[in-house]
């Protein structure tokens, strides 16, 4: 079986989307967005086609696309749509597949369901996406206990943004969690800076838990 690996953030707006692009990049895989939630200008299966510079082939299409910029739940509900989570089941494909998650953990994707429990039906293992900027300390911690909880398995923890190394070790110390590495802010970024930053600040074995440091 092909390796699969969810993309979480701790919070919208941190960059998962880059990362997300950059790991898809480097495994030379498939990307899944399984809900899209905001049609206007770029959705982050284009950002991930532009930046990964993968052929159209491997951004795989949504399950789901909602128009309005807002939680899963809401936006369907605009939409008059009802979001099936019998429908949001991980392909199995001849490449590796990563599955970028909308938002944060605890975000609804109906009223009755979070994403995250969702995730924790699929038993696949996630690399979570944290800032650097204040107040990640507490989000990062939150949503590691969120997945603890529900024994999702963390390759660990990719920061985002500038260097914070009390903040980063921090995070990781109490989280008990593996620190994957930091992509730094890109200016400019495109296909080819983030693959040089990936490829500096970040090794594939160890994200798979595959290299020296992993189990």
């Amino acid at each position: 079986m092909s390796t699969r690996v969810v993309v979480a953030g701790t919070d919208t707006n941190i960059g998962k989307t880059v990362f997300a692009a950059a790991l898809t990049q480097a495994l030379d895989g498939y990307y899944w967005k399984p809900v899209q939630a905001g049609l206007e200008g770029e959705t982050d299966s284009q950002v991930v086609r532009r930046l990964s510079g993968l052929k159209a082939s491997r951004i795989l299409l949504e399950t789901y696309r909602l128009r309005t910029a807002a939680s899963p739940h809401v936006a369907a509900e605009l939409d008059d749509i009802q979001i099936e989570p019998a429908h949001l089941r991980p392909h199995q494909l001849p490449a590796p597949l990563v599955i970028e998650l909308a938002g944060g953990l605890d975000v609804p994707l109906t009223r009755k369901l979070l994403q995250v429990d969702l995730v924790a039906e699929w038993k696949l293992p996630l690399v979570l996406c944290a800032s650097t900027r204040l107040g990640t300390i507490n989000h990062s911690l939150l949503s590691i206990e969120a997945l603890k909880r529900r024994a999702i398995p963390i390759l660990g923890v990719a920061f985002i943004g500038d260097e914070i190394v009390d903040t980063e070790r921090t995070i990781a110390a109490f989280g008990g969690v593996k620190h994957l590495g930091r992509l730094p802010r890109l200016d400019p970024l495109d296909s080819t800076t983030l693959r040089n930053a990936f490829a500096a600040n970040f090794s594939v074995p160890d994200i798979l838990g595959l290299g020296a440091n992993g189990p």
